[in-house]
């Protein structure tokens, strides 16, 4: 399966840059009160002059990044944990954005927050800086598992703040979940999805665990062993929420997200659609005319590149590198990838020769491409989708 979206690619590069200047901006807080035990994001605990001194170095950031002058349909404040932030602090930032570069009137402006680290009166603040959409870190609805997550909140605490949500007037929200956690069963799972239903939120988004390098539980488990569930259970857990959310009204509209109608996350379709967007603040990727801009991943260095006046590292994009970005990120949309747009931007050569290559997936019910649309199909195509890819992956490197 392929439910967390893998990174674009940053190779050296030397495909022309496209002019077109990005109306999205994502913006990295990386600051949590404690580093949950599978996170290996670009993320540090920060007292609170640390994070002062950053928001003021992101400010600097912004104030020196060369934007153009589209105004902004999206932004995303990411972490890490943004909801650190008080309100005089994303206000500022807002407000320097909003100089810089500024933002149409019905821009959806997201913030992700874990339950624990806001107040009803913390909310209302954000609601009147424009935070117009939250993204809730829930992960399970289990004590233990919250527990073994490194979580610092408890199953109250997600209701309370979903309670002061509703009660600031901020109604579009997502509810994060995991699956395949230590010790998670299928009946753990499904009671997950039923409160999920009951609290109804305006988007949902799945991740299957990985076990990555370097966390906590990168040094307790191995993939495959116990007490992890095995693939196949986690194969069902995937099942069983695309059978629940959908049978609610939900749509089914990328690997891992849901979205009741008219509420898919505008901001996310951005990367998933592989265009253009500024990424701020440490750690954080931005594709800028074509380059893929890394940020440093250390908040030192991060901080002496800002006072220094410096750029990201980046460079521009090849067209066999595009390719793979724009297969990978498109084929996780439900609508798949428009055939003509594809051989207008690439080759008709590499068009035809996936179609090809694509026939044993599209006989083995996986893929189709009927009305010049080439799309997985769910459930299976999405399940096999690391195979599919693989495949398309190869097409640039046989023109070499």
């Amino acid at each position: 399966m392929l439910l967390t979206a893998p990174a674009p690619s940053s190779r050296s590069t030397s495909y022309p840059a496209m002019e077109i200047w990005p109306q999205a901006a994502y913006l990295h807080i990386p600051f949590c009160r404690q580093r949950c035990h599978y996170c290996d994001f670009a993320t540090g605990l920060g007292t609170a002059d640390l994070i002062e001194t950053y928001v003021q170095t992101l400010c600097q950031e912004i104030q020196q990044t060369p934007m153009g002058d589209r105004p902004l349909e999206t932004i995303f404040f990411g972490g890490g944990t943004p909801s650190l932030l008080t309100m005089e602090q994303l206000q500022r930032i807002l407000g320097v954005l909003r100089e810089r570069v500024g933002w149409t009137e019905t821009a959806e402006i997201s913030l992700e927050a874990n339950p624990g680290t806001m107040t009803r009166e913390r909310l209302a603040g954000y609601r009147v800086a424009g935070i117009n959409r939250i993204s809730l870190g829930v992960q399970a609805f289990q004590p233990e598992l919250l527990a073994i997550c490194g979580r610092l909140h408890g199953v109250t605490e997600v209701y309370e703040a979903i309670e002061d949500l509703h009660q600031v007037g901020l109604e579009n929200f997502n509810l994060d979940l995991i699956f395949g956690l230590p010790h998670q069963t299928l009946e753990h799972w499904q009671q997950s999805l039923e409160a999920v239903l009951g609290i109804r939120p305006q988007h949902v988004s799945l991740y299957d665990l990985t076990v990555e390098a370097g966390t906590r539980f990168g040094r307790l488990y191995r993939p495959g062993d116990q007490p992890l569930p095995t693939e196949a259970e986690t194969v069902t857990m995937y099942r069983m929420a695309i059978a629940a959310l959908t049978g609610a009204g939900y749509d089914h509209y990328e690997i891992s997200n849901f979205a009741l109608p008219g509420s898919a996350c505008r901001h996310n379709r951005i990367y998933w659609e592989n265009h253009s967007y500024y990424g701020l603040g440490m750690g954080a990727v931005g594709y800028v005319q074509g380059r893929r801009l890394h940020q440093p991943q250390r908040l030192h260095d991060y901080f002496q590149q800002i006072r220094a006046g410096q750029s990201p590292s980046g460079s521009i994009e090849t067209q066999a590198e595009r390719w793979m970005d724009t297969v990978m990120l498109r084929l996780r949309l439900r609508e798949g990838l428009d055939l003509e747009s594809l051989r207008l931007e690439f080759t008709e050569a590499w068009v035809d020769q996936a179609l090809a290559l694509l026939q044993p997936y599209r006989q083995a019910g996986w893929v189709d491409w009927e009305q010049g649309q080439l799309k997985l199909i769910p459930p299976e195509g999405w399940l096999h989708s690391n195979t599919i890819l693989a495949t398309l992956f190869e097409i640039p490197e046989t023109e070499d």
